[in-house]
């Protein structure tokens, strides 16, 4: 690690529970960003601050004048770019020392599974159940750890799904195909620092699973009712006969 790196990172270096070593294990660490909007926002801006070595991002949308209100990755004068390629000149510019692959399609069967093969953690940043429900499907089957958010109107949820660990639940396991999810912040609407609350979180679940400290919110459902700024969290379950969950 050079001077340079050294002073960027200086400030999460001095906790003891990161130092060198664990500064070292971001920089050869290699996430999947699915989803950069509201929550894959924060989360690639700060999972770059911080020296995450390699960010593969994937949203197959432009940029829109209504996402501007809560995808801090974009200005008014990126309106109609790609955005997964003005997201890369916007972290590479917070961090040049960082590697960003972009991928501007949307993540089928076939490319989640490669895509997965060489990354150490998923985060799903996406906005509907049937990428929700796919994402995790291909976490499961390459046996890495989905870091998943969501959020509308005031409310918002994490959870951290560990499919590299033997007898931990699925997203599968809490949410079906069958269930009425299908409200999106287009229709009920959304409050813009919800998502940034939700976002940084996940990118702090990232860091720690990536590093091995504290406690994550593996098996865990943590829920934010904002309007009232209060915190629920549930306990999750492996669901008996899961159809994901027997992948493994």
């Amino acid at each position: 690690m050079d001077d340079s790196q050294l002073l960027r990172y200086n400030r999460q270096i001095l906790l003891p529970q990161i130092g060198i070593a664990g500064q070292e294990r971001l920089t050869n660490a290699t996430a999947l960003i699915i989803g950069l909007g509201g929550l894959g926002s924060p989360v690639a801006m700060y999972l770059a601050a911080v020296g995450l070595g390699h960010l593969i991002i994937c949203d197959f949308d432009h940029i829109d004048l209504s996402n501007l209100q809560r995808q801090i990755l974009y200005t008014t004068a990126d309106l109609g770019k790609i955005k997964v390629e003005t997201a890369k000149e916007t972290l590479l510019r917070l961090n040049p020392l960082i590697k960003i692959t972009p991928l501007h399609q949307r993540m089928d069967e076939d490319t989640l599974r490669q895509t997965m093969a060489v990354v150490d953690v998923v985060l799903d940043c996406s906005d509907n159940l049937t990428t929700r429900l796919a994402i995790n499907q291909a976490s499961v089957q390459a046996a890495k750890p989905l870091v998943s958010g969501a959020a509308i109107r005031f409310e918002g949820q994490i959870a951290v799904f560990r499919a590299d660990l033997p007898d931990h639940p699925c997203y599968r396991c809490l949410y079906r195909p069958d269930q009425n999810l299908t409200e999106t912040c287009t229709q009920s609407g959304i409050l813009a620092p919800l998502v940034g609350i939700i976002g940084s979180m996940q990118a702090l679940e990232t860091i720690k699973l990536l590093l091995g400290i504290g406690e994550t919110l593996s098996s865990k459902l943590l829920l934010l009712d904002a309007l009232n700024m209060e915190w629920y969290k549930v306990k999750l379950t492996k669901r008996p006969h899961c159809p994901v969950c027997q992948l493994k």
